[in-house]
């Protein structure tokens, strides 16, 4: 744990990666903590009432899985899926599998037949670890047995974690893309221990006596998995889960009061919500929040909302809290990320890969822990995210005493109520109906959800545009990929902007679609 004394400058100056030569996430987030303090509480579901899950519970769990997972022939390296909401057993779904030195993928409720069929499939997954509702979820899905977990007669005895280390494969998270299908980032062991900095920054010292976390944030993403999960229970913070249909302030309020939560990760549009709401709430010591800056009408407001400075952070799917704000080491500084997180080279820099005054891409120097071992079969798109010893973001900053301020994407991926949203996979998607010729996605600015997803289709001959069938693309997509991706706007137009090669030149799109949200 980072120390609370030191500033910020000793921190960064002081701090060295600890990788033993022996590392694995199973016993960093439930072994050692239940052998230590087994009665030590891990996690709170509040879906139906309150149940309390200790580390000796979840231990227990996690070894049933993990004899199950062997008995069915899975072995070290093979890739299982975890279909679950926020709850005790997502939890020990990837204990188990990291415990036997298996790979879990992450996988979101929100997804329909294709979406998980193309993560499944690329990944190559036998099994995914569901309940009853995942189950029907992978019907029809090559591959992919699903295993129910509270229907499986589990034996429970005692199971060491097996002997990994830093580099060995323990999860593949896909990431959206602007060009072809969603990419695997696949991160080894060491990928928690990389968040922890990073992680206690943002909640100003995450550890403190009392200290209770929880997110909105689905637990299949990164954000969820490795900004609040795992490094919660990591560091012997009980982790809330609480599983919302939808996200509402009342709701929220509600989780903070009856869960205890002390502190919380917030999507930057949850906190929109909550200021259009304009709802307060007491008790809590940190807010953290990614994805986008906020602004300084935000970070005000949410000290009158909130009582406290929310934290601002900076990472990817790729490599993950490389940045972030701290209340208690320096003060915010509004448009700006914060400053890097210790362990963390950032830099700006440009296209020879050299660091730069001016305006550049944000890129991470190799060697830190977060970073992943490279893209899941994809070693051109691996090579392609380095610049010399930098691996770089996608994102244009620029550092600003200190700051680091971000610009903006430096592709074309979408952010819309927290999620990043590749436009190739709509785009792919919407070809498939019969009445489309051709399509391109783009993001246009939203209020509230910074963007929203807007599709540009060129129609077959002989189809009309209209309103109706406007609707009929929205829910073609909705039910194949995932339901917060669809377009929310549908425009018709006689002729994409093309490129000579045949390439749908999006920012032509953009300019169009921001256009549209300005006039």
């Amino acid at each position: 744990m980072l120390s609370r004394g030191d500033s910020y400058d000793v921190l960064t100056g002081k701090f060295r990666w600890n990788l033993p030569g022996r590392l694995n996430m199973a016993a960093q987030v439930c072994d050692d903590w239940a052998a230590d303090q087994p009665d030590r509480v891990a996690v709170i579901d509040l879906t139906q009432g309150r149940r309390e899950t200790p580390y000796g519970e979840l231990k227990r769990l996690s070894d049933g899985l993990a004899r199950d997972l062997l008995a069915r022939g899975v072995r070290r390296g093979d890739r299982v899926g975890v279909l679950r909401s926020q709850d005790a057993w997502c939890v020990a779904a990837h204990v188990a599998i990291w415990k036997i030195g298996a790979v879990s993928i992450p996988l979101f409720k929100l997804f329909r037949h294709d979406a998980l069929a193309s993560r499944v499939g690329d990944a190559g997954a036998a099994w995914v670890i569901c309940d009853a509702e995942g189950a029907g979820m992978l019907y029809g899905i090559a591959g992919a047995a699903p295993l129910i977990s509270e229907e499986l007669a589990l034996d429970v005895a005692p199971l060491e974690p097996v002997e990994t280390g830093p580099e060995d494969p323990a999860v593949l998270i896909y990431t959206s893309g602007t060009t072809g299908s969603p990419k695997g980032a696949l991160h080894g062991h060491r990928v928690l221990t990389g968040h922890l900095p990073g992680v206690e920054m943002s909640h100003d010292f995450l550890g403190q006596p009392g200290d209770c976390l929880w997110t909105p944030a689905d637990w299949a993403w990164i954000g969820g998995l490795f900004d609040v999960l795992m490094p919660g229970l990591a560091l012997g913070v009980p982790v809330v889960a609480a599983r919302l249909p939808k996200f509402t302030p009342e709701d929220c309020a509600r989780i903070v009061r009856e869960g205890g939560v002390r502190n919380v990760f917030f999507p930057p549009t949850a906190l929109r919500m909550l200021k259009a709401a304009d709802q307060h709430i007491a008790g809590l010591r940190s807010i953290a929040s990614g994805g986008e800056p906020l602004g300084a009408e935000m970070l005000e407001w949410g000290r009158q909302a909130f009582g406290v400075t929310i934290n601002e952070f900076y990472g990817q799917t790729e490599c993950n809290m490389v940045a972030s704000s701290c209340n208690q080491l320096f003060p915010p500084r509004p448009g700006c990320i914060g400053k890097p997180a210790p362990g963390f080279g950032i830099g700006v820099i440009d296209d020879s890969g050299e660091e730069t005054d001016g305006e550049g891409d944000i890129a991470v120097r190799r060697g830190a822990a977060s970073m992943m071992l490279g893209y899941w079969n994809k070693p051109d798109e691996t090579a392609a995210k380095f610049r010399g010893a930098w691996m770089l973001t996608g994102d244009r900053g620029v550092w600003d005493d200190g700051y680091l301020r971000f610009v903006g994407r430096d592709d074309d991926v979408i952010t819309s109520a927290g999620y990043r949203i590749g436009p190739a996979e709509i785009e792919d998607c919407l070809l498939q109906h019969e009445a489309v010729a051709t399509v391109g996605v783009v993001g246009k600015p939203d209020p509230l959800r910074t963007e929203i997803v807007k599709a540009y289709v060129v129609l077959k001959p002989g189809v009309a545009p209209s309103d109706e069938l406007a609707e009929e693309l929205q829910g073609f997509v909705k039910a194949r990929l995932a339901s917060y991706s669809y377009p929310r706007e549908v425009g018709f137009l006689d002729a994409l902007p093309m490129t000579v090669t045949g390439k749908v030149i999006r920012r032509e799109l953009k300019a169009r679609a921001t256009a549209e949200a300005t006039s």
